[in-house]
C-alpha cells in the first residue's frame, strides 16, 4: 500500500484537526479508527469545486440529480466515525459496504479489516470510488455496481455490513446476507428520530442495539414499500 499522505502541509493539518476537534470530541476513542481517518484524504473523495469544504463536518455533496432527494452524500466525518467505531471492526473481517458513493467509506474500512467489497448501484459513483481507491493503492478494496437494496450475497456471507446514510428499515436480504455472529451497522430512520443501529445475528436471530441519534442524509433506494389500508 502506498504512502496515503497528501503533499499538501494544509491538507493534512486539516486532516488532523478533523480527527483531534470533530472525532475525538465527539467521543470517539478507537485508536485504529482515528488512525484510518487521519490517513485517508477525504478531499480526494469530493469534488474538485469542494475540496476546500472537505473536512467541515457535515455531510458532503457528491453528487447532484435532477431531483434533490436522489442526490448523494458522504456522511458527516465524526458520525461516520462513530458509526465505523460501532461497527467493531476487526482484522479478520469481511465486509460489505453499501451505498459507499465516491468509496471514502470503503478506503477507512480497509484500514481496518480483511477485505471490503462494495455495493454502489450508480455506476459512474462506482467507477470514481474503484478510482480512488486505485490511485491510493488500496488493494484490499472493490467496488461493484449494482442494485444496492439487495447487497451482494455474491462474496457473502459477511462478517460485517456497513449502511451508508439513513435508511427507513433494513431489508431482510441484508441478514440473510451476514454471518452468524455478524454486525449490521446503519442510520433508521428520519430526522432527527434517526437512530445509529447496530444489529447482530445470533443463531440465526437479530438483535438491535440502538447507539445515539444522528439526523443523516436519507439514502435513496431504502424506502419502506406503502402499505395499504382499508
Amino acid at each position: 500500500m502506498v504512502d496515503l499522505k497528501n503533499k499538501s502541509g494544509d491538507t493534512i493539518e486539516a486532516r488532523k484537526a478533523m480527527v483531534d476537534c470533530q472525532l475525538r470530541t465527539c467521543g470517539v476513542t478507537d485508536h485504529e479508527v482515528l488512525r484510518a481517518f487521519g490517513r485517508i484524504p477525504r478531499e480526494k473523495f469530493v469534488p474538485k469545486s469542494q475540496t476546500e469544504l472537505a473536512y467541515l463536518d457535515t455531510c458532503s455533496r457528491v453528487q447532484s440529480l435532477e431531483d434533490p432527494s436522489q442526490d448523494r452524500y458522504i456522511m458527516a466525518p465524526a458520525a461516520m466515525a462513530k458509526l465505523v467505531e460501532l461497527a467493531e471492526p476487526t482484522k479478520s473481517d469481511d465486509v460489505l459496504d453499501v451505498a459507499c458513493a465516491s468509496g471514502y467509506s470503503s478506503a477507512i474500512l480497509a484500514q481496518m479489516v480483511n477485505a471490503v467489497v462494495s455495493i454502489e448501484s450508480d455506476k459512474d459513483l462506482a467507477v470514481w470510488a474503484n478510482e480512488n481507491l486505485n490511485e491510493l493503492g488500496i488493494d484490499n478494496a472493490v467496488v461493484v455496481s449494482g442494485e444496492q437494496e439487495k447487497g451482494y450475497p455474491n462474496e457473502g456471507p459477511y462478517d460485517l455490513i456497513f449502511i451508508n446514510g439513513a435508511i427507513e428499515e433494513v431489508p431482510e436480504v441484508f441478514f440473510d446476507q451476514l454471518k452468524d455472529g455478524g454486525r449490521l451497522v446503519a442510520i433508521i430512520g428520519n430526522g432527527n428520530n434517526a437512530q445509529a443501529t447496530r444489529f447482530t445475528k445470533n443463531n440465526g436471530s437479530i438483535s438491535a442495539y440502538i447507539a445515539f441519534n444522528y439526523a443523516c442524509k436519507p439514502l435513496p433506494g431504502f424506502e419502506k414499500a406503502a402499505e395499504f389500508t382499508f
